[in-house]
């Protein structure tokens, strides 16, 4: 199983702070399964707004941090990163369910599989949890697009 640390994360992620949701990559079965880590910080740029008295993480952040483990997984898949030419869009959230609040301080472990794959367009599972509890699940599609 490959181990990523986050300087070999950004050479599969184009996204950049504040938008980079992966810290860490613990395993990684190209073509079949991920799982990562996002360290959640008080320092973390939605939390004044999300909520000042009680700090909590937005769920749709939740589910793009699982996007991104899957967007990692994708490329490792087919062997390329994002300045090959290449992105992985968001195309759809299906069954996203949130089970508990992620909080400041907490360590997100983002577990994603690969389920289908059609040409350029690939399906997960995805499931995040805190100290063993399940905060959320949902299905992602991701589609791939050369970039001009």
């Amino acid at each position: 199983m490959e181990q990523m640390d986050i300087h070999a994360i950004l050479q599969y992620l184009p996204h950049r702070f504040p938008f980079l949701l992966v810290d860490r990559v613990l395993e990684c079965e190209p073509g079949v399964r991920i799982r990562a880590l996002k360290n959640v910080s008080i320092n973390e740029p939605f939390f004044p707004g999300h909520f000042p008295h009680h700090p909590v993480m937005p769920g749709v952040l939740i589910v793009e941090s699982l996007a991104q483990a899957a967007a990692i997984l994708s490329f490792r898949t087919v062997n390329e990163r994002p300045d090959d030419g290449s992105v992985y869009y968001l195309a759809g959230i299906d069954s996203a369910r949130f089970k508990r609040p992620v909080m400041a301080g907490d360590q997100l472990l983002l577990d994603v599989a690969l389920t289908r794959r059609m040409r350029d367009v690939y399906k997960f599972k995805g499931m995040a949890s805190v100290d063993g509890q399940l905060t959320a699940e949902c299905e992602i599609i991701c589609v791939r697009r050369a970039i001009d």
